[in-house]
């Protein structure tokens, strides 16, 4: 708010978190950067200018799904201005906050690519730890420049939609500019330069202010902030090698694994997941991380939700717990049900020992042969009618024996080893 007697101070760890973005991204680190007055008068800058950067922004190029990106830059966040009824009330709270600003090249050509676009920097944001770029909690907002013209050699006048909240929203508001300019021009109206605000209750977009011109903001370098070389105050090459993998590449290494492509993006839509997933599948086989993911996005998933718990590390079962359960499934000496039983006590102990409480619940799976022997003949003994049945033709019986199976041994007895002996007692 530019008290009397105050002084600005970049904020080092914002600046590294910009150039993890940029290092993520494949983009240019500037050696040299600095900061510039960004001077416009408007409610949410009482001072009169904009901490921001103009000509030597921390990051300049990069790509995001083939999209190319003109810059990312640091700047101060405004105040928080909100409309209702014909008032307008100004929050400062999170005035001067360190706000990072990405700007695209004009390439993107239609609201779905705009979206897909938006979802895979937020992917990038949280795998850098950038941010949890939590679009409900404003910790990302998407402003889009839309315009129209029958040329695709020029473009037509750009009309921006500030501070949307939503994917949806994004592809909502571009879809509405779209149609509104296309109507306006042919009814040989003119689209106006100006900054609206998307109405997520009409669906619709209205007009906030007229927009300025870069060369309306008169920048020039802040006086009261340092010139900065980034090189020497961070270890670029160090950070290079601290960028995890990223989606794109994880998604081809996952798949290449065997995976199922909509198994896939569930994992690593959210980092956390990810990096859980690669603790627990370090070093196993295609199969042991076909199981693991099938246990952690239908039943841990199922578990969490039910309870009402976010899908973060403290509320997973421990991967050391986690693949003692996936290898006694994988060797056979615990049922998929006994998994099931088994799952919710790891996740309320985080020290419990699997196999000793699988044992003292009974949960271990029986694969004596012999054992297995004596209920498949005590099943098959008494149920002559079904026995019957299944011999004249009506093989949809066998399912009915290996449930009964299932039952005497109390869910314990190996379901396929039960199948085999089956077909070899009913002589099929």
């Amino acid at each position: 708010m530019a008290h009397p007697g105050t002084l600005p101070v970049p904020n080092k760890e914002a600046i590294r978190k910009v150039i993890q973005v940029g290092l993520a991204v494949g983009a240019n680190i500037a050696d040299f950067t600095e900061f510039d007055r960004k001077n416009y008068f408007y409610p949410d800058i009482p001072k009169g200018y904009q901490l921001s950067q103009y000509k030597l922004p921390i990051v300049s190029g990069g790509s995001i799904n083939g999209v190319e990106l003109t810059r990312i830059h640091l700047e101060e966040d405004t105040a928080k201005s909100s409309h209702e009824g014909g008032t307008t009330l100004v929050d400062y709270n999170r005035a001067g906050v360190p706000l990072m600003e990405l700007v695209t090249e004009p390439v993107i050509h239609s609201a779905e690519q705009a979206g897909e676009f938006a979802r895979a920097l937020q992917q990038i944001l949280r795998y850098v730890g950038a941010s949890e770029a939590n679009m409900e909690l404003g910790q990302m907002r998407i402003e889009a420049n839309i315009s129209v013209s029958k040329d695709p050699k020029k473009f037509g006048t750009k009309v921006e939609v500030k501070n949307i909240n939503s994917f949806a929203s994004v592809e909502g508001a571009i879809r509405y500019e779209v149609d509104r300019h296309i109507a306006l021009i042919e009814d040989g109206g003119a689209v106006v330069q100006e900054t609206r605000g998307w109405d997520e209750g009409k669906l619709e977009t209205f007009s906030q202010r007229k927009k300025e011109n870069a060369h309306d903001y008169r920048y020039f370098p802040d006086p009261d902030l340092p010139k900065l070389y980034l090189s020497k105050l961070f270890d670029i090459e160090a950070m290079k090698k601290e960028i995890p993998e990223l989606p794109v590449a994880r998604k081809a290494r996952l798949m290449s694994m065997g995976l199922k492509e909509d198994m896939t993006d569930i994992i690593i839509s959210d980092p956390v997941v990810a990096f859980y997933f690669d603790e627990v599948t370090n070093g196993k086989d295609a199969s042991f991380a076909t199981l693991a993911s099938n246990y952690l996005v239908a039943d841990i998933f199922g578990l969490l939700k039910k309870e009402n718990k976010a899908l973060v590390r403290d509320n997973f079962p421990t991967p050391v717990t986690f693949i003692i359960l996936l290898e006694m499934i994988g060797k056979g000496e615990l049922s998929s049900r006994g998994a099931k039983d088994l799952l919710p006590l790891m996740i309320a102990d985080k020290n419990i020992d699997v196999k000793k409480t699988a044992e003292e619940k009974g949960l271990i799976q029986k694969n004596d042969p012999a054992l297995l022997q004596k209920i498949v003949d005590e099943v098959i003994a008494e149920n002559p009618t079904q026995v019957a049945d299944y011999k004249s033709g009506k093989e949809s019986m066998f399912m009915f024996f290996v449930g009964q199976c299932m039952k005497k041994s109390k869910g314990a007895g190996n379901p396929g080893l039960f199948q085999e002996l089956l077909k070899a007692a009913l002589g099929n």
